[in-house]
């Protein structure tokens, strides 16, 4: 059963990909759609995983804003649970530059508004945030894991600098969210995913970037994710 539900998770990412492509090819194609195939790869996704979400403080999150979304990271399970509960109509992630080198993928990643960042070559990240700044502006909010990659043992690692000045120079406020239990789903070093697992989600309050120094904010996000991840169900 394990593989079967990556298998399908797979299919389900070919499923929003195949027309995102073919619109891309001929300029078609619009954030609602975009918006509209993420959420419901995610819908299908937890539906059939049977992940039992909950979803602590989305209530809260206000509608009116751009935020960017600083999550822990604990596995590739990460993306469809965040798109399944993040209360935000439009969100798209920064990526590493390898998701957008698979054909027809990448061409649908660029087409749907989704962040390259190479993290090997910094006139290019610096450019990649950039362009999550314009994303930002037109009203789109952005995921970025600070950490920079998945958390093999649940711990929180450290946090990258460049998300929190891109909050910081769009006076962009941050939206901390908490996950615990999605490595369970989905653990390292494998691809069978485990069925009927409780994950837990909380979003914090927004936290203001404008006139705040980088480290300061990179604590206040640290100490929430600390205080919250700890509840991972399964630890």
């Amino acid at each position: 059963m394990g593989l079967g539900l990556s298998l399908y998770t797979v299919y389900q990412v070919a499923r929003i990909t195949a027309p995102t492509f073919m619109e891309a090819m001929v300029g078609a194609g619009s954030r609602a759609d975009h918006d509209r195939r993420l959420h419901e790869f995610a819908r299908r996704v937890v539906a059939r995983t049977r992940i039992q979400l909950d979803v602590v403080g989305a209530e809260k999150v206000p509608l009116d804003r751009a935020f960017v979304y600083m999550s822990n990271h604990q596995s590739h399970m990460d993306i469809p649970v965040l798109y399944a509960t993040v209360p935000s109509p439009s969100l798209r992630m920064v990526a590493k530059t390898e998701l957008f080198k698979i054909p027809g993928f990448g061409r649908a990643m660029r087409a749907a508004e989704f962040v390259e960042v190479d993290r090997a070559d910094r006139t290019s990240a610096v450019d990649s945030l950039r362009r999550a700044g314009e994303i930002l502006a037109s009203g789109v909010s952005v995921w970025i894991a600070p950490e920079g990659h998945r958390s093999r043992d649940g711990v929180l690692g450290p946090l990258k600098k460049g998300g929190f000045y891109l909050a910081r120079d769009t006076g962009t406020a941050i939206l901390p969210v908490a996950i615990s239990g999605t490595r369970h789903v989905l653990p390292p070093d494998t691809r069978r995913m485990t069925p009927d697992v409780p994950v837990h989600v909380v979003f914090g309050d927004p936290i203001e970037t404008v006139n705040r120094d980088i480290p300061t904010l990179m604590h206040d996000v640290r100490a929430f994710l600390e205080r919250e991840v700890t509840s991972d169900p399964l630890r």
